[in-house]
C-alpha cells in the first residue's frame, strides 16, 4: 500500500472509541476533530425533557441549527441518565470499551457523578481522559462557569483589541472555544502516541483560560520579557509597518509590507519611488513613528482604484496583498472552493445540507463527511444492544427514563 492511499471506509483514527461529553462549543471541537477523522464518537445525551422544557437545550441552540449541526456530525448519540444507577452502570460498561473520553463539565460535577478521570482510569486505565474547563481543573476558579467572551476579557485579547483607544472589544469569533478545542484535541492525540509505547492512558486538560493566554503569543513574551503592554492597534499590526487596512474605490484591501524589503515592494508598485530614499521613512524603526502618516498617504492612492486592480498590482509586485470578504464572498472565492472547506451531507430530515470541512488534509485521505448529526438518542438501542442489552432490558430501562 502506498502512503497515498486509504482502504475504502478505513479512516486514520478508525478503530478509535470515543465517548463525548461535551456540551456548548470548545469541548464539541476537540470531539469533532476526532469524528471527522474515523473515530467511533458516542455522544451522551440526556434522557428527553417533558414537553415544552428546554432543560436540554445546548448553548449552541436547537439541534436542528446550523450551528448544533456542523458540530455534531459523524457521531452516536445515545440519551443516558447518568444520575441513576442504571445509567451510571451502563456508562461505566462503556468506559470499560472506550479509548478517549471527552468533558468539560466542572470539577464538583464530575465527581458527584462520579465519572471524574480517577472513577474512570480504575475502570480502563488505557483510556484518555480529556478535560476543557472555564478556568482549569485547580486553582481558586476551577468552580466557575466559563464562557468565550469572559476567558477572552480575563485573558487579555478584549484589552488589545479594537481601535486605539476604543472600549475593549472582543473578536467576532469565538477565538477562545476554538482554541481551546483545537489544543484539547492535539493533547488527546499526544497522549493516546505515548499509550502506544506505555499502554496507559492519560488525564489531559486545557482551560479557557490557558488557551487564551496561550494564544497571546508574542503579546504575552513581550511583556514577560520587556515589561511591555500590548495596547490596541486596529487594523494596523502592532509591530510591521504598513501592515493593515486600506480604503480603495470599492471598498477595503489588507496590505502587509511591514519588512524594508516588502516596503521597498510596495513602494514600486505605487509609483512612489521617492518613499524609498525619503530619510524619514528609511529605516523601520522611523515608520513606526510615522505610522498614521504613511497610512493617509498609502490610502490616498489606493482609494482612487478598485480593490481588484490594487490586489493584481501588488500581487505581481510580491506584496501580500488581499480582499475582506463577507461571509458569503468567502465561499466565493474560487480558492476556498478549491479547498473543499464545504462538505455536503445528507440529514434524514433536513435533506442535503452544506458544513465547514476539517481544515487540515491528509494525503490519499477523503475528508467527506460520513453520517449527519444524528437525532438525539436515535443510536441508544444499537449502543446498548453491543454491550449485550437484550431488548426486554432496554425497553424497562426506556420506561425507568434511564435511557
Amino acid at each position: 500500500m502506498t502512503p497515498d492511499s486509504n482502504p475504502p471506509g478505513l479512516l486514520p483514527l478508525s478503530g478509535l472509541l470515543v465517548i463525548d461529553l461535551t456540551l456548548a462549543r470548545a469541548g464539541p471541537t476537540a470531539v469533532r476533530h476526532l469524528a471527522d477523522w474515523g473515530a467511533d464518537v458516542i455522544r451522551i445525551d440526556q434522557p428527553a425533557a417533558p414537553a415544552g422544557s428546554n432543560a436540554t437545550e445546548d448553548m449552541v441552540g436547537s439541534t436542528d441549527g446550523s450551528d448544533y449541526q456542523n458540530l455534531h456530525r459523524n457521531k452516536r448519540s445515545i440519551r443516558l441518565n447518568l444520575k441513576s444507577p442504571e445509567g451510571h452502570a451502563i456508562f461505566m460498561k462503556l468506559v470499560a470499551t472506550a479509548d478517549v473520553l471527552v468533558e468539560n463539565m466542572r470539577v464538583s460535577v464530575k465527581d458527584r457523578l462520579r465519572i471524574g478521570w480517577k472513577d474512570v482510569h480504575a475502570v480502563n486505565p488505557k483510556l484518555v481522559y480529556g478535560s476543557l474547563s472555564g478556568f482549569g481543573q485547580e486553582g481558586p476558579y476551577r468552580e466557575r462557569a466559563g464562557v468565550d467572551q469572559i476567558a477572552q476579557g480575563m485573558g487579555g485579547l478584549m484589552s488589545i483589541n479594537g481601535a486605539p483607544g476604543s472600549v475593549p472589544m472582543r473578536t467576532g469569533i469565538a477565538v477562545t472555544d476554538m482554541t481551546a478545542g483545537n489544543l484539547l484535541a492535539l493533547a488527546i492525540m499526544t497522549a493516546l502516541f505515548e499509550r502506544q509505547r506505555t499502554g496507559v492512558g492519560r488525564w489531559v486538560h486545557t482551560s479557557l483560560l490557558e488557551s487564551q493566554i496561550f494564544m497571546l503569543d508574542f503579546q504575552a513574551s513581550r511583556w514577560l520579557m520587556s515589561k511591555e503592554v500590548a495596547v490596541q492597534t486596529g487594523n494596523d499590526h502592532p509591530t510591521f509597518i504598513p501592515s493593515g487596512v486600506f480604503e480603495t474605490s470599492d471598498g477595503y484591501i489588507n496590505i502587509a509590507a511591514g519588512s524594508g524589503r516588502m516596503w521597498e515592494r510596495m513602494c514600486d508598485a505605487l509609483e512612489q519611488a521617492d518613499w524609498k530614499t525619503r530619510e524619514a521613512w528609511s529605516t523601520a524603526a522611523r515608520r513606526s513613528g510615522l505610522r498614521e502618516q504613511i497610512n493617509a498617504e498609502i490610502s490616498a492612492l489606493t482609494r482612487l482604484r478598485p480593490s481588484a486592480h490594487w490586489i493584481t498590482v501588488f500581487e505581481a509586485a510580491g506584496v501580500p496583498c488581499g480582499p475582506i470578504y463577507t461571509i458569503d464572498q468567502v465561499f466565493e472565492d474560487p480558492q476556498v472552493q478549491q479547498l473543499g472547506l464545504v462538505q455536503s451531507v445528507h440529514h434524514p430530515r433536513l435533506g442535503d445540507i452544506d458544513l465547514v470541512g476539517s481544515p487540515f488534509n491528509i494525503a490519499g485521505v477523503s475528508k467527506a463527511l460520513r453520517r449527519a448529526t444524528p437525532e438525539t438518542g436515535a443510536d441508544t438501542e444499537q449502543v446498548l444492544a453491543s454491550l449485550g442489552y437484550q431488548p426486554g432490558e432496554i425497553a424497562a430501562l426506556r420506561d425507568k427514563a434511564v435511557v
